[in-house]
């Protein structure tokens, strides 16, 4: 499995889990900075390395009317002031060719969205970037098959890839979490990050609505796929989820992360003694 460098951060390996998490948009410099600041706190007292996401913009959304995020402009100015502020790496996820070069100026992980993991034109540009690439393995894709869109990043001589499983669609609306997609993906070569927030939505209903999510899963799916032996979770997380602009009903309430991650670290640490 090739390491995945992060700054100081290395991820798969062996090395210790790592942890993806902020709010699913920005909806705001204050509250990104407090969720960073918050997040950078905890993580720095359970010793588990951090990068900071949030969206600057959700092009997916269910309705055009919906929250979609500050934008390309507004939302790289406050990731990266969480960048010089907090100290934090960044990540976001990038829909369009044109936003490429401008995002990789503040991005250090730049996330290709699950319904886009096919699109050739758009990985090629941003294996291109020579950033930190994370793919998010689509609904619709076998673990296995995830191999061409790590090919298409490899062809461009970025080997930096990660691969993020968040659940596969069998039914109508539901997600199920295949936990044997994380030793597959990891045979591909890459690291694999776990993303235990979004495979709880209930699609087709709002994300505001409290039955649109089943969050109280979250920290179950978590312990399972630090026990499958994940290399990171990805956690989407508020100080008050209710009141968030996007997925409401799925993210974590930032103080219930504390007992979450001391879990799911505690049988990872054990997993990687016996590797």
């Amino acid at each position: 499995m090739n390491e995945v460098r992060v700054g100081e951060i290395r991820i798969g390996g062996g090395n210790p889990l790592v942890l993806i998490a902020g709010p699913c948009v920005l909806e705001g410099e204050a509250i990104a900075m407090e969720i960073a600041r918050q997040l950078k706190e905890l993580c720095r007292s359970l010793k588990i390395p951090l990068i900071f996401k949030a969206s600057y913009e959700k092009d997916n959304r269910g309705s055009e009317k919906s929250y979609k995020g500050p934008g390309l402009k507004e939302g790289l100015r406050v990731l990266d002031k969480v960048k010089e502020k907090v100290g934090l790496p960044v990540l976001s996820d990038v829909h369009r060719l044109e936003d490429v070069d401008r995002a990789k100026e503040v991005l250090d992980i730049i996330q290709v969205p699950a319904f886009l993991c096919q699109q050739t034109s758009l990985l090629l540009r941003v294996g291109e970037a020579g950033r930190v690439v994370n793919i998010k393995k689509g609904q619709f894709v076998a673990p296995e098959n995830m191999a061409g869109a790590v090919k298409k990043i490899y062809s461009t001589g970025n080997h930096q890839v990660l691969l993020t499983e968040r659940g596969t669609c069998f039914g109508y609306n539901k997600l199920v979490s295949d936990f044997c997609s994380i030793p597959i993906m990891q045979g591909i070569g890459c690291p694999v990050i776990f993303d235990a927030t979004h495979v709880i939505r209930n699609y087709g209903i709002p994300s505001e609505d409290p039955r649109g999510g089943s969050p109280q899963y979250v920290p179950h799916l978590s312990r399972a796929a630090a026990a499958v032996g994940c290399d990171g979770l990805f956690l989407e997380t508020h100080p008050k989820p209710s009141e968030a602009l996007c997925d409401a009903s799925s993210m974590i309430p930032l103080n219930e992360m504390e007992s979450l991650l001391t879990q799911a670290k505690a049988i990872h640490d054990m997993v990687r003694t016996w590797r």
